[in-house]
């Protein structure tokens, strides 16, 4: 049987991380070998939501809405309110503070950040993900530990915002 090659990559492999985006609703998924990197984009993630919206509201869930009478009356833990800008996990994996275990972190408390600036790594299925800032202002709270496992939307860090 003869492999068609598509670019630097055969078309199983292309259809295997395709697969592999798709069973586990990754974003995106990067093979690199050398030379030859390949990427493949699954479904985007729902944009963050805007600055006006409270920052501790959690989202009902549409079988909320519908059926209230079904859902059992728990009170919900109310989400922490940050005074700032909060970073939060893109994907699950672990959380990394610096980018090998002997060199400094990314970023401290304390130190001002750019946006687009590395803030931390998160590994995820064996991926090391630089995870860039969205906003520009001084790191106020780092919220989680290096090799801290990380959820996906979690809290991990706090930017306060520059005065002018």
């Amino acid at each position: 049987m003869e492999k068609k090659i598509l670019g630097l990559y055969d078309i199983e492999t292309i259809e295997r991380l395709a697969d592999i985006v798709s069973e586990k609703k990754l974003s995106e998924i990067t093979l690199s070998d050398g030379e030859k990197t390949i990427t493949v984009k699954g479904r985007k993630c729902p944009p963050p939501p805007p600055f006006g919206a409270p920052a501790g509201m959690p989202p009902m869930a549409d079988s909320a809405l519908s059926d209230p009478v079904s859902q059992p009356a728990v009170p919900q833990k109310a989400d922490k309110v940050y005074d700032g800008n909060v970073v939060k996990s893109p994907i699950v994996g672990t959380f990394y503070s610096s980018p090998a275990p002997d060199k400094p972190p990314f970023v401290k408390v304390g130190q001002s950040v750019k946006k687009g600036d590395v803030l931390m790594i998160i590994e995820s299925m064996k991926l090391m993900n630089e995870i860039q800032s969205q906003f520009s202002g001084v790191v106020k709270e780092i919220l989680v530990k290096s090799g801290d496992p990380v959820e996906f939307d979690q809290p991990i860090m706090v930017i306060e915002q520059r005065r002018s």
